[in-house]
């Protein structure tokens, strides 16, 4: 008799017999039955087992449906019932015995490794990307297994101190996080100034949780956020082990998987858990480059940041609010926007084309876009379109069409700016993708009304026809509910009519734009749009206006990082000039209309600009 034959035999009278047990009533919970189940079924027999229950449970469920005896038929019903347990405590057998053999893979991957090498792996299988992502209880049990391996007979004293390295990182991770979860949220309805990041007085919770991680490491780095100091400088100065850096990935990856979840539950205003989660990917994706980018190069701690940073990122792209079209400047802000985006290009480097990479990519062309690194953007989107078509990742290959096409725009180059514009519509149609073709449209528009402004183009037919595409695009983006691509295309028609010098029927669109781009959180449209508000309003002789919505746009585009803030305050600085001491009343009167937008620092930031934009002339 063969083994599966065997084995058959034995799956079957494992199955019989616990229903026999339960049907005379000895089988008093399903813990019982799990216990059967992991005494009794061998390594290697799974598929077997797997085959012989969904025979039983079948010819069970047919007796219950066909039986017209009603003592046969509840018989059969207990029966079935009887193995509809088995098969869920089945299941459960199946999800353990997967993680005690990743747990057992994990130990072997490590004891194989090379000693530079463990820590990534250790990493790699805490990956929250796996198929079968570990729990917290799972996580447990790597450490004790770590704790207590059955080393190989080579084991070297490296290893061994490796090994209990892991395994207190994970237990020290593990109660950090415990202590720190009842704060996960707290801080967002605290009051005072932490400054999470974003614009105005906003709370943050880096200093809630340094207090309660009660844990020397991750306090000290919590801090250092809370600081505002640098996390490149406190890599670089402070001494670490193994176990400190897997202690706070785990204390890391606690904090935002639980961040995540709670922010996308946030049902009463889906858009602001949106926004709210992308700005948590992204913050703690740029936290390990940055502490990757300060330990020292040589460091055997530099590749399992940027690892783990990946992994962030990886996660971040499968969301189904991944922004293809911006929008990530929500809560961030400060020079820790600016250092993050060269941060996140560091890890991209390391991968190999991908679907997630080419996504990721979308997003930091169109920050370097925002950035005023044009060169930067073309080559991160013309990266990022070739992957998305080498994968058949439509949507993103439309995107990256249509990016680059506004940067185009942005290095007046029109003729490529249409180019790219057109590839987009015709593609975005195909495809069916609505939200492409309403950037397409607008992308389109926006491109031929610069060109023929360029050109000194004086037919008026010419401007008609640009803006009906840039009408059109509006329209279908208020018919998706699509706020992101309805600001494009309000804050589109705004500028064509700034350049077409008709400042009134700017103003209406621009005011729309601004509208939508708060709705999203795309600081650099919010900044962009209130720019031009300030020129349509300085062209009405409305001089009150143009210095609050200038003044405002100026500091929303500095604090991004965004070059175009040096011409809105070229705007201010010639009605300074042309205002004298008026200048700083009418600034004063519009104080209350400011700080809901960006805080009593932002305000008080806004002559210190303007000096700073002097003193760059010189």
């Amino acid at each position: 008799m063969s083994d599966s034959t065997s084995w058959n035999d034995r799956s079957l009278s494992l199955i019989d017999g616990i229903v026999e047990t339960t049907l005379k009533g000895q089988i008093r919970s399903k813990e019982q039955v799990y216990q059967m189940l992991v005494e009794q079924i061998e390594t290697g027999s799974g598929e077997i087992f797997d085959r012989c229950l969904a025979d039983r449970l079948a010819t069970t469920q047919q007796q219950v449906d066909t039986e017209t005896d009603e003592l046969k038929q509840a018989k059969a019903t207990r029966r079935l019932r009887a193995l509809k347990t088995i098969r869920g405590e089945w299941e459960r057998w199946q999800k353990e015995n997967l993680v005690r053999e990743a747990i057992a893979s994990s130990l072997q991957q490590i004891f194989a490794a090379e000693p530079e090498n463990r820590l990534t792996v250790l990493l790699g299988a805490i990956d929250p990307n796996q198929k079968q992502p570990l729990s917290l209880k799972q996580l447990q049990q790597l450490a004790k297994a770590l704790k207590s391996p059955q080393l190989p007979e080579t084991a070297d004293p490296d290893l061994e101190n490796d090994l209990q390295q892991f395994h207190s990182g994970i237990a020290l991770g593990l109660a950090c996080w415990q202590r720190l979860e009842p704060h996960l949220v707290s801080w967002m309805y605290s009051r005072s100034s932490l400054g999470f990041g974003g614009t105005g007085d906003r709370p943050r919770p880096w200093e809630l949780w340094a207090k309660q991680a009660n844990s020397p490491f991750p306090s000290a780095f919590f801090n250092t956020i809370a600081l505002d100091k640098s996390i490149v400088e406190f890599a670089a100065t402070i001494t670490i082990e193994k176990r400190d850096l897997v202690e706070l990935a785990v204390v890391l990856q606690c904090l935002q998987r639980g961040l995540v979840q709670w922010f996308d539950k946030l049902i009463y205003d889906a858009k602001v858990g949106t926004k709210l989660s992308i700005s948590t990917f992204l913050t703690f994706a740029a936290i390990w480059c940055q502490l990757a980018d300060g330990f020292p190069s040589n460091s055997s701690f530099v590749n399992p940041c940027f690892q783990v940073a990946l992994q962030i990122l990886r996660a971040f792209s499968r969301q189904q609010y991944f922004p293809l079209y911006g929008g990530i400047f929500a809560s961030f802000s400060g020079q820790y926007l600016k250092e993050t985006l060269s941060y996140l290009d560091k890890p991209m480097r390391l991968v190999k084309g991908t679907e997630e990479k080419a996504r990721i990519l979308t997003l930091l062309g169109y920050s370097q876009q925002t950035l005023g690194s044009y060169e930067g953007a073309l080559a991160f989107h013309g990266e990022a379109l070739e992957i998305a078509r080498e994968m058949g990742d439509r949507s993103c290959e439309i995107a990256n069409l249509n990016h680059l096409s506004r940067t185009y725009v942005a290095q007046k180059d029109y003729g490529e700016a249409i180019n790219y514009s057109q590839r987009a519509l015709i593609l975005s149609r195909q495809a069916g993708d609505r939200q492409g073709e309403a950037n397409a449209l607008a992308n389109f528009g926006y491109s031929e009304v610069f060109r023929a402004r360029a050109e000194e183009t004086m037919e008026l037919e010419v401007y008609e026809s640009s803006i009906n595409y840039l009408e059109r695009g509006l329209q279908l983006s208020v018919k998706l509910g699509d706020r992101q691509s309805q600001s494009l295309c309000f804050s589109s028609l705004g500028i064509a009519y700034i350049v077409l010098e008709k400042p009134e029927e700017a103003l209406k669109y621009l005011a729309e734009a601004w509208q939508a781009a708060q709705y999203t959180g795309d600081l650099y449209l919010q900044g962009v749009n209130l720019a031009y508000l300030a020129r349509a309003y300085y062209s009405l002789q409305n001089f009150s206006k143009a210095i609050s919505t200038g003044s405002v746009g100026m500091y929303l585009l500095s604090q991004i990082g965004a070059t175009e803030w040096r011409e809105t305050a070229a705007l201010l600085t010639v009605l300074q000039g042309q205002l004298g001491e008026v200048f700083q009343k009418e600034l004063q009167q519009q104080r209350p209309q400011i700080l809901p937008i960006i805080g009593v620092d932002g305000y008080d930031y806004i002559p210190e600009l303007l000096i700073e934009y002097r003193e760059s002339l010189h």
